[in-house]
């Protein structure tokens, strides 16, 4: 599967190529955050009725967790699909730090057409990726006047969901490269995103 544009004599004819249109990505990023939001509304409706809760109600917090964990897991399984369909031809990997350059150039460019901006390490476990025109967010609009203080807040916490299926991509392709590790990410101003990235010891 790639994202490239097809070269000649390439076609889709070709019982060996697999495409995909990188808009096509990005439609299925914006409709899983509002689908998952949903689909937690409609599994704890159950919960409501019988009072589950306090006052009977599936609490924003909890409902928060629920759509992070739906949309982490989603692209976790993302990212091992596509370390396993297109690092499967590399040889091994010298060290951590060889594989989240990996990510940052081949995996982001793969996903989101473009690499890593910047990357930053403590050489301790810690990676810092931050990508200024983040291509999930670089979509997303601000209100009119939506420059001032309080509307880009509001956009911010908006968008901070669309990151949560990036943050699992990048665990999977880890986890399928032998690296455990926890990835959060947020927003400050978009369309600008930071990725930091903690590998867990091994077990």
């Amino acid at each position: 599967m790639s994202f490239d544009p097809v070269p000649p004599p390439y076609n889709h004819l070709d019982p060996t190529a697999r495409f995909l249109s990188s808009s096509a990505l990005d439609f299925l990023l914006i409709e899983l955050v509002p689908m998952s939001y949903r689909v937690t509304s409609e599994l704890s409706s159950p919960l409501e009725q019988t009072g589950t809760g306090p006052g009977g109600t599936v609490d924003e917090d909890e409902e928060r967790e629920a759509v992070f964990y739906r949309l982490e897991g989603i692209g976790y399984r993302v990212g091992q699909g596509l370390v396993e369909r297109f690092a499967k031809d590399r040889g091994r990997f010298g060290d951590t730090l060889e594989v989240i350059k990996f990510v940052c150039k081949d995996l982001w460019g793969l996903v989101f057409r473009k690499q890593v901006d910047n990357l930053k390490t403590n050489h301790r476990g810690v990676y810092v990726l931050t990508d200024n025109n983040f291509r999930p967010l670089s979509r997303m609009s601000v209100e009119t006047g939506g420059r001032s203080g309080g509307v880009q807040q509001a956009a911010v916490v908006r968008a901070q969901p669309f990151l949560w299926v990036p943050c699992g991509i990048v665990r999977g392709a880890l986890a399928a490269m032998g690296i455990q590790a926890t990835v959060q990410a947020e927003t400050t101003e978009l369309p600008g995103a930071v990725f930091q990235i903690k590998t867990l010891p091994a077990k």
